[in-house]
């Protein structure tokens, strides 16, 4: 996971890390605990002209 963070933080396209969380999925004994990085993603105003809700 740290060298997965690495690579994001020096990636050319920049990432809001205010907008960002680390999910600890805990693991069991035959499953090892993983962990996933999400990304927030604000929903975006429609546009009543363009957006047609049967699309």
């Amino acid at each position: 996971m740290r060298a997965y963070v690495r690579r994001l933080r020096s990636a050319e396209e920049r990432i809001d890390w205010a907008m960002t969380r680390i999910d600890t999925l805990c693991g069991r004994l035959v499953q090892p605990t993983t962990y996933r990085l999400s990304l927030f993603v604000p929903t975006q105003e429609r546009n009543p002209n363009r957006d047609h809700p049967d699309h």
